[in-house]
Formats: structure tokens, C-alpha cells, sequence
């Protein structure tokens, strides 16, 4: 080690325990969420399974809360993806291709080794814009034999051999097989200012060959695409991405950046994705962006996403981050698609956190039904007869079902957050995860959900049920899951 990284890594770790500090004071860590040890964590990165061992990468700026520390790949495993573990820090920025930022990227195992790819940003000095001059975004390649120690780490595809007609704005790899060979998508932003998927193609992981737009040519949908990626499920190829720059409806695209997928085949000797659908929103709610999903060895797609989003100052903020953190990481959901339809399911090892059932059979006319408390639970709520209804939780969260609407609003524990809203013919479950300061809410078995951070007062517990509808109720206190170093 030199003597500069040596120096690094004490002040990193001075700033560290400063922040420890006042995390420990903090009543809104979360419970069963990963979150970052200190600092600031985002987008999820690298996410695989080797020999049992799942493996969380994330974007990690672990000496500032506030996002402007320079950003590191954090990394935390797992034997169930419910109880994880801390790990040293995976990748610093500490090279020429990559010295203001360890960006976005993913991992593919082969042969019993993870091979990681992302992107090295680089800054440089002068009078820029940072979009159309001044950045550089290297691909960078890692190996790792275990997925803790680095074997080999180089630049794969430097900035300056990208295409011409997109601008600086190209970056965070996914890398997959297909038909015994290795396929690169890139999220990328056009001199257009239009979101494209550029694609490279390689026969061993090193040496990598340009092949056109994946997908964009024929489809507008904003002005940057971040964090593609694609899989096959249940015989159905699905598209990913993360648009920034479209317009909201009153039902949907609410957010100011959006992340959702289309279903679709691909024609692998044109390498081109034919769109079979429509661009769908993942999730319906305030925090969530930047997903990533991988096939673990038990042959489950499984995504995690970033329970947060970029840019929302002044429509709603993270007060923890006066605090010593801010963001966290959505659970894991298993991705299924049925009948043309794509559905976000929370995993099953989550039961293992259940404790002290509840369950309650209410018929019609419920008027201020508090018999429920908890700030930390699982409930499923199963409609048995149509109604208009209304749960109110913690300090002044509430969700409502009222004349095919489904309605999640918040008060001032929002900090900003207010409503989002989704048209439902028919509903006919609910299943709901609370946290400390975050809500995930699967409906109809997860053809829907609703993610959102917010962040009551200490104590307020409440759970308060109005309105007509025939409901059966259950609900478990949860047990702590997350140890963080802190």
C-alpha cells in the first residue's frame, strides 16, 4: 500500500467515526434495510451470488452524507439476502480512469470468478459543462476469484473510443452471455439529447467491439438513459432502464427520474430489441430508482433498487442526512412475468423476520378501527368485498382506496412528499413492509408497488383502519435484520 493511500484511508477513517456519532443518536436507521454504514449510498452495483455467498455492491460515499463526497463501490454479504454483513470497501477511486468517481456498473460469474465492469469517471479541469465536454467515463474491468479480493483490475473501453454521436454521458455497464458470447449495454445520452442503449460485444471480456443501438433508434423517451439492463424470465426478454427527462401524467411518471422496463425479443443476428409493450413504471411510489437485478443460484431473477432518487430538492428532501446518513436500498424482489404482465414479489426468506401474529376478519362500515400498532412490521390485508377504505399509519401516513384509486399520501413526515396515485379496477390484496422511515407496498401479489422513505416522530405507532370494504387482516412485528458498523 503507498503511503498516500495509507493517508487516505486515515482520514477516511477519521470521518467516519465522526458520523458514527450521530448515527447512533438517529431513531430513523432502518431495521431489515440495507443503508449505508456512514455517508451516503445510491445506486446498487455489481449484485451476484458465488458458492452460496450473495453479494451487494453499491454506490458508496462513505465520508459525507450529502452526496458530495467522491464515490466508492461499498459492499455488504449475505447467506439469505435478508442478514447481511459489512465488508471493506470494494473499489476506491484511486486511478487515473476512475479518480472522481467508482460509477455505476455490474458483475457476471463465470468459471468461479466475478468479473465486475463500471465506470471510471473523470473529471477535468477548465471551463466545461460536463456533458458535452470536460468528462471522461471509462469501462473499466475487474476480477475477483472471491468477490473480496481484486486479481486484476484495467480499462476495457476508454472515453475517447466511445461513439461520436453520444456525449459524455455514457456509462454504467451490464454485462451478460448470450449464445457463447458477452454482450455490453451502456445507458447514454445522444448530442441530441436523446436516451439511447448503445451495445458492445466481445468473445472474451477484454477486447470489445461496438454494434450499434441496442435499443433507441426507432423509440424517444427522454434525454438520458441511466442503469440498462436485460434478462430473460419465464421465457419473456425484458428491457430495463432509467430515463431521465419525461413527462409526468397524473397517474404516472410522477417522479422527476423514472425507472421502469419493457417486455419485448431481441434479434440477436440485427442485435436490436423489438419492443412488444409499452414502457412501465417498476414502482409507483417516491424512492426508487436505478435497479438491478441477477439470476441467483437457485435460478430467481432478483432485483434491488436504490430507495431513493436524484435531484428532488424542493419538492421533497432526506433529513437524515443531517444526521450521518442518507438512502438505503429497496428488499430484494423476485421478478416474475404472467400473461404479459410483470410482477415484483417481496422474497419468502423475509418470513423468517415474522413474530406475533395478528389477524383480524372485519366485515363492512369499519369507523376508527385502531386495533393494530407497530413501527416495524409486515401486514396483508386481503379484500374479500369491493369498498372504499383508508389506513392510517405512524404519524401521518396514509393509504387509501377510494372509487378505483389507490392513494398513497403523506403529512409533514414526508418532508415534501405528498401523493402518488395509481387507477385499480379491482383490488384485491395488500402487502405491506414498514420500516423505521421507509414503506414498500405490494399490491394485487406485486402486479403494482409503492416505495416511499419518510420519517415520523419517535413512538408514533398508531394503525388506524376507516371505511366500508370486507377485509381480512394480518400483521407480524418484524425483528431487526441490519448490523452495520455503526
Amino acid at each position: 500500500m503507498s503511503v498516500e493511500m495509507s493517508k487516505y484511508l486515515q482520514e477516511l477513517a477519521k470521518k467516519q467515526e465522526e458520523l458514527k456519532v450521530k448515527i447512533k443518536k438517529d431513531h430513523w436507521r432502518l431495521a431489515y434495510h440495507l443503508m449505508p454504514t456512514t455517508g451516503w449510498m445510491n445506486d446498487p452495483n455489481g449484485l451476484c451470488q458465488l458458492n452460496g455467498t450473495y453479494h451487494f455492491y453499491h454506490q458508496y460515499g462513505p465520508a459525507s452524507a450529502t452526496g458530495e463526497d467522491v464515490i466508492h463501490w461499498g459492499h455488504k454479504t449475505s447467506k439469505d439476502l435478508v442478514h447481511f454483513q459489512d465488508e471493506e470497501i470494494f473499489l476506491y477511486p484511486n486511478h487515473s480512469y476512475d479518480r472522481d468517481g467508482v460509477y455505476s456498473g455490474s458483475a457476471l460469474v463465470k468459471d468461479g470468478k466475478i468479473h465486475f465492469f463500471y465506470t471510471g469517471n473523470v473529471k477535468l479541469e477548465g471551463d466545461h459543462d460536463y456533458t458535452f465536454s470536460g468528462r471522461e467515463q471509462n469501462t473499466v474491468h475487474v476480477v475477483s476469484e472471491d468477490g473480496f479480493k481484486i486479481n486484476s483490475q484495467k480499462v476495457v473501453i476508454p472515453h475517447a473510443t466511445y461513439p461520436k454521436e453520444f456525449t459524455n454521458h455514457i456509462r454504467d455497464p451490464k454485462v451478460f452471455e448470450k449464445n457463447g458470447e458477452y454482450w455490453m449495454l451502456l445507458g447514454a445520452r445522444t448530442r441530441d439529447n436523446e436516451g439511447k442503449i448503445p451495445l458492445f460485444k466481445s468473445n472474451d471480456l477484454d477486447d470489445w467491439s461496438y454494434q450499434g443501438n441496442f435499443f433507441g433508434d426507432d423509440f424517444s423517451l427522454g434525454f438520458m438513459w441511466e442503469c440498462p439492463d436485460f434478462f430473460e424470465v419465464d421465457n419473456q426478454e425484458v428491457l430495463v432502464f432509467s430515463p431521465q427527462g419525461v413527462n409526468g401524467s397524473d397517474f404516472e411518471f410522477q417522479n422527476v427520474y423514472q425507472s421502469g422496463y419493457m417486455l419485448g425479443n431481441v434479434d440477436w443476428q440485427q442485435a436490436k430489441f423489438k419492443q412488444s409493450g409499452k414502457f412501465i413504471e417498476f414502482d409507483r411510489g417516491f424512492d426508487f430508482y436505478a435497479p438491478q437485478t441477477f439470476e441467483d443460484e437457485q435460478g430467481r431473477r432478483i432485483l434491488i433498487a436504490w430507495m431513493g432518487i436524484g435531484d428532488t430538492m424542493p419538492e421533497y428532501s432526506y433529513p437524515t442526512a443531517n444526521k450521518g446518513w442518507q438512502h438505503a436500498a429497496t428488499l430484494p424482489r423476485e421478478i416474475t412475468v404472467t400473461k404479459g404482465k410483470l410482477y415484483q414479489k417481496p422474497l419468502k426468506e423475509y418470513e423468517v423476520l415474522r413474530c406475533r401474529e395478528e389477524k383480524y376478519h372485519y366485515e363492512k362500515s369499519l369507523k376508527n378501527e385502531q386495533f393494530l400498532k407497530g413501527e416495524v412490521y409486515e401486514m396483508c390485508i386481503e379484500i374479500l368485498e369491493q369498498g372504499n377504505f383508508a389506513i392510517k399509519m405512524r404519524e401521518d401516513t396514509v393509504l387509501q382506496y377510494n372509487n378505483g384509486v389507490l392513494t398513497l399520501q403523506h403529512g409533514p413526515s414526508g418532508f415534501g412528499r405528498n401523493k402518488r396515485q395509481i387507477e385499480l379496477k379491482e383490488l384485491e390484496k395488500i402487502q405491506l413492509f414498514m420500516d423505521k422511515s421507509s414503506i414498500e407496498i405490494f399490491i394485487n401479489d406485486g402486479e403494482y408497488v409503492m416505495t416511499s422513505r419518510f420519517f415520523p416522530k419517535n413512538g408514533c405507532d398508531f394503525i388506524e383502519f376507516t371505511g366500508d370494504a370486507h377485509l381480512l387482516i394480518k400483521k407480524w412485528n418484524l425483528n431487526k435484520a441490519i448490523s452495520t458498523k455503526d
